[in-house]
C-alpha cells in the first residue's frame, strides 16, 4: 500500500494522528476514531466515547492492513484478541455509500 503524503511543519496547526492501518500521519478530522469497549472495538465517529482511541482512514485498504497486521491489541494496549465485527460492518457500510457516488 503506498504511503500517504506527509504533513509539513506549517500544516500542523490542528491535531495530527497516525492511522493504524497505513501508519501515515493525517489530520484527526480525516480519520475515524475507534475505541475498545470491553472486548470489542467500536467506531466512534463523533469522538465522544471515553478511553484510549485508535485512528484509521475511512479506506477499506487501511482496514485490511490493520486486520492483517493484527494491530488492535497494540493500539489499545489490550491483552488477547478483540472483536472487530462492529468496525468491519461500519467500514462495509462506509464503502457502500462511497461507492455510490
Amino acid at each position: 500500500m503506498p504511503r500517504r503524503d506527509r504533513l509539513s511543519e506549517h500544516d500542523r496547526s490542528y491535531p495530527v494522528r497516525m492511522c493504524v492501518g497505513c501508519r501515515s500521519r493525517a489530520a484527526q478530522s480525516d480519520l475515524v476514531r475507534l475505541v475498545a469497549d470491553g472486548g470489542a472495538v467500536i467506531p466512534d465517529p463523533m469522538g465522544r466515547h471515553p478511553g484510549r482511541g485508535a485512528y484509521l482512514h475511512p479506506d477499506p485498504r487501511c482496514w485490511e492492513s490493520a486486520e492483517r497486521r493484527r494491530a488492535w491489541p497494540r493500539a489499545f494496549r489490550a491483552a488477547g484478541r478483540l472483536d472487530t465485527s462492529r468496525v468491519a460492518a461500519f467500514f462495509a457500510e462506509e464503502s457502500r455509500w462511497s461507492g455510490a457516488r
